[in-house]
């Protein structure tokens, strides 16, 4: 078993392709592929549920703590984005994974909280698709339209009485659309201060995710190769690495990944 796991490790670590992990290990190419999908389903079959279980209203509020300690954004409970996973277009798929990169790729739509770590992830969409379309076709977006998320109460943020009650919210990019609890930065140039203040907020929050994706690339380069495995092995492979070793993510930024400072004017 040590053996399958340490060939599957290796494989994520380094993208490197079947033959030349066969070459390595001493084994064929195809008893490498049966290895990769059968230990990276395994993974995270068996690790789901203890290391990213689907949060409750208490994990949300804990959540939302860290965000306003951290970066000082109230009543937000997770940083979503999209990441394309470059892969080998599959046999027949035409345009389907083509995306605005040129490229063919998978969808991984991920929530991260204000420590980096992964706490939603959902794979397998179409590269074609932009990141409003792959969060309305998943289960985390239909949830979140439905409103089945278990989201906190609306609450009055300290300091800002007047605006009364307030939803816990998402925070994502100008990609995202605009719903009760998802916040995208307003759009345009000729902002007021006020609002140029708000998008500079909310940018310094949402830079969490970025900086997760950038972490996951670095811990797993075969987010940094063109991944040849059919997309139902790669979406295993890419559940997979988003349990155990993401625990890392704290110390690996404990420098805190920090925007520009600048004023917002």
């Amino acid at each position: 078993m040590s053996f399958w796991l340490g060939l599957n490790e290796r494989y994520l670590a380094t993208g490197d392709s079947y033959r030349t992990i066969a070459f390595s290990y001493r084994v064929g190419h195809a008893t490498v592929a049966v290895i990769v999908k059968e230990v990276a389903g395994a993974i995270w079959t068996a690790l789901v549920e203890e290391y990213m279980p689907v949060p409750q209203t208490e994990d949300w509020r804990a959540i939302a703590a860290g965000f306003q300690e951290r970066w000082n954004f109230p009543n937000c409970v997770g940083a979503i984005d999209g990441k394309h996973v470059v892969i080998q277009a599959p046999a027949n798929s035409g345009s389907l994974y083509f995306n605005y990169k040129c490229t063919h790729s998978l969808v991984l739509l991920a929530v991260v909280d204000a420590q980096y770590l992964f706490r939603v992830v959902d794979v397998g969409g179409f590269g074609r698709s932009s990141d409003s379309g792959s969060l309305r076709n998943y289960a985390f977006g239909e949830s979140l339209r439905d409103g089945s998320l278990q989201l906190p109460p609306d609450t009055v943020i300290p300091g800002a009485e007047r605006l009364g009650l307030l939803p816990h919210v998402f925070v994502g990019d100008e990609a995202f659309p605009l719903l009760d609890n998802l916040l995208r930065p307003f759009p345009g140039r000729q902002l007021t201060r006020e609002r140029r203040l708000f998008n500079y907020r909310l940018s310094r929050a949402r830079l969490v995710v970025e900086c997760a994706f950038g972490i996951l690339s670095s811990q797993w380069r075969m987010f940094r190769r063109v991944i040849t495995t059919s997309p139902e092995v790669t979406e295993l492979c890419v559940k997979a690495t988003q349990l155990p070793p993401q625990e890392d993510n704290r110390k690996v930024m404990t420098h805190t990944c920090r925007p520009c400072r600048r004023r917002a004017e």
